[in-house]
C-alpha cells in the first residue's frame, strides 16, 4: 500500500494512459477496413493520402508500444517501486499523441487537434514527475 500511496499520480496516469492506447490499438487490430477507409477520406486532401495505410500500421505499433510500456511500467512501479519502463511508456505516449497532432493539423481537424491536446497534458506531466 505504501509503494501505492507514494507513486498515486503515476499509477494513475498510467492506467489513463494503458486504457486510451490499448483500447485505440485493439480497435484498429479489430476494425482495420473501418479505420483506413475513415483515414483515406480524412487525409484525402493531404500530402499524407498515399501513405496512410503505411501511416495507421506505424500508429498501431506506437499505440500498442505506449499502452504495453505503461502497463509493464505500472507493474514494475507497484512490484519493485520502480520507474524506468514507466518513463520510457509515456515518453513513447507523448511521442504518439504528437504524431496524432501533426496529422489532424495537417487535415485541418482543429477540434480533432484540441482533444489530443487534452492527453498530451497528463502524458507530459507524466514524463515531467517521472524524471524527479
Amino acid at each position: 500500500m505504501d509503494t501505492f500511496m507514494h507513486f498515486v499520480t503515476e499509477i494513475l496516469i498510467l492506467i489513463f494512459l494503458i486504457i486510451v492506447f490499448v483500447q485505440s490499438g485493439i480497435d484498429k487490430v479489430f476494425d482495420w477496413k473501418g479505420n483506413l477507409t475513415w483515414l483515406q477520406e480524412h487525409f484525402s486532401d493531404t500530402p499524407l493520402h498515399k501513405l496512410v495505410p503505411i501511416l495507421l500500421g506505424t500508429l498501431l505499433l506506437m499505440e500498442m508500444a505506449s499502452g504495453i510500456l505503461c502497463a509493464v511500467g505500472l507493474y514494475q512501479m507497484l512490484i519493485m517501486g520502480e520507474s524506468h519502463v514507466a518513463l520510457y511508456g509515456s515518453i513513447i505516449s507523448c511521442i504518439t499523441l504528437l504524431m496524432l497532432m501533426f496529422g489532424q493539423r495537417l487535415a485541418k481537424d482543429y477540434e480533432g487537434a484540441k482533444t489530443i491536446a487534452v492527453y498530451f497534458v497528463p502524458a507530459i506531466f507524466l514524463v515531467y514527475i517521472l524524471q524527479k
